[in-house]
């Protein structure tokens, strides 16, 4: 990432201000890179090879697996220990492709330090401070010292859904009262029962057509008139 001070000038702006990237010959990537100007001016635009891109790309999709969401579906445990690996993980693919480390300004860097400053940033909105956040769970704040046998009972097989939230932002809103898989399966299930009453109705209307009493009748309602007087 380029310095602050560089960042976001156009090249000429550069080189009138005489400005230079200190760290750009320093922390150069492994095994060499090429050059892909950076539209936004945030970083020097040296990447890294195909091979190193591979190494970071992996290495997030990983990363990204061991936290996801869908992990909390498929019934398994997301703890700060499972989030620190993911973040070690991704520490030593950064060490990898870039071994002389990452400058001291760089997001990435600072990300890995915990030392970056989120102030008037999108992040921080993101980020609830331990004085002001709240726990809430069936539209009631869980007060510190609580328990959730307090709330659920001892019954340990119970899964509940508890929000995060800021204090003074109100109940959170409620969960569905049906997942989206869920839903698509019942949408589904309407489908099929909908197209099996019309291919009932389809047939009960061919047989209606095709049976005999509907065939007399017809042909009663077809014949001329005369023919259906009795003879004298």
């Amino acid at each position: 990432m380029l310095p602050p001070d560089i960042m976001g000038l156009t090249d000429d702006q550069v080189e009138e201000l005489k400005l230079k990237d200190e760290w750009a010959d320093k922390c150069v990537p492994m095994g060499g890179w090429t050059f892909n100007k950076d539209k936004i001016g945030r970083r020097n635009g040296r990447q890294p090879n195909e091979k190193m891109q591979e190494v970071l790309k992996k290495t997030i999709e990983d990363a990204r697996t061991m936290t996801s969401k869908k992990l909390v579906q498929q019934e398994k445990l997301v703890t700060q220990k499972t989030v620190q690996e993911a973040l070690d993980l991704l520490r030593g693919a950064v060490m990898i492709v870039y071994p002389m480390g990452l400058p001291l300004h760089d997001v990435i860097r600072k990300e890995f330090e915990n030392t970056e400053d989120l102030t008037g940033t999108q992040a921080s909105l993101e980020v609830i401070d331990m004085q002001l956040a709240q726990l809430w769970f069936s539209g009631k704040e869980l007060l510190p010292g609580k328990k959730m046998k307090d709330f659920v009972g001892n019954n340990e097989k119970t899964k509940v859904i508890v929000k995060l939230q800021k204090r003074g932002s109100g109940k959170p809103g409620r969960e569905p009262l049906m997942s989206e898989d869920e839903r698509k399966q019942l949408m589904l299930h309407a489908y099929r029962r909908q197209e099996q009453l019309k291919d009932r109705q389809r047939e009960g209307r061919i047989r209606l057509e095709l049976s005999p009493a509907t065939s007399l009748r017809s042909i009663c309602l077809t014949m001329p008139v005369w023919h259906l007087m009795p003879c004298r």
